[in-house]
């Protein structure tokens, strides 16, 4: 019977998903990402392989549990701006913006925003089903708020404007992930080229 790491089961849970993160970021400092195995991940982990089948089927759903677990505090941030209904459409997108770059610098999301990072991005899915979809559904509605109180320009297509922004967002993410002294500069060039897109 394998060793259980918490005081219960829910708790041993939380310990391997954070003992998985943690494995997989290391991995990655020492090798590029398609030479990881799930062996490699599990050995690092201090999981026997066939005990890591268990939280994943295999490595391209693994990273997309890792992602989306560490994607929650970040979703929960923007959510909590995007909902501020007393502030400027323009002052939600800053905060979101700031959020979302404070998110890259996280240890678990990092290789997400690495230049070059290729097959792991490739990894995560498109659509709903990426664990990033809740906060470009929050944008989307910050800028259609925006274009109805009349402080961006009518944009025809939202979902196309936002994930054309998303590239400069992500720019800035890389940027900071290269050169992480360089972030509150980043954040501030970064907010701006967004908003200079939308202003009327």
């Amino acid at each position: 019977m394998p060793r259980i790491r918490g005081a219960s089961i829910e708790e041993h849970h939380e310990l391997v998903w954070a003992g998985l993160a943690e494995a997989l970021r290391q991995l990655l400092l020492e090798r590029d990402y398609d030479s990881i195995t799930m062996g490699h991940i599990a050995a690092r982990a201090g999981l026997a392989r066939n005990t890591l089948y268990n939280y994943a089927p295999d490595k391209s759903a693994l990273v997309l549990l890792l992602t989306e677990r560490a994607s929650r505090p970040a979703v929960a941030r923007v959510a909590a701006i995007a909902a501020r209904s007393g502030e400027s459409a323009a002052g939600r997108l800053r905060g979101i913006v700031e959020a979302f770059l404070e998110a890259s610098t996280d240890q678990a999301l990092q290789p997400m925003f690495r230049p070059g990072a290729g097959s792991l991005v490739a990894d995560v899915p498109k659509g709903p089903g990426n664990p990033f979809n809740a906060i470009v559904a929050e944008v989307e509605n910050v800028v259609r708020d925006g274009v109805a109180r009349g402080e961006f320009r009518a944009v025809g297509d939202v979902p196309l404007t936002v994930e054309l922004l998303s590239g400069v967002v992500r720019a800035g993410a890389e940027r900071i992930g290269r050169e992480p002294a360089v972030f509150a500069a980043t954040v501030s060039v970064t907010q701006e080229v967004v908003l200079a897109a939308l202003r009327p």
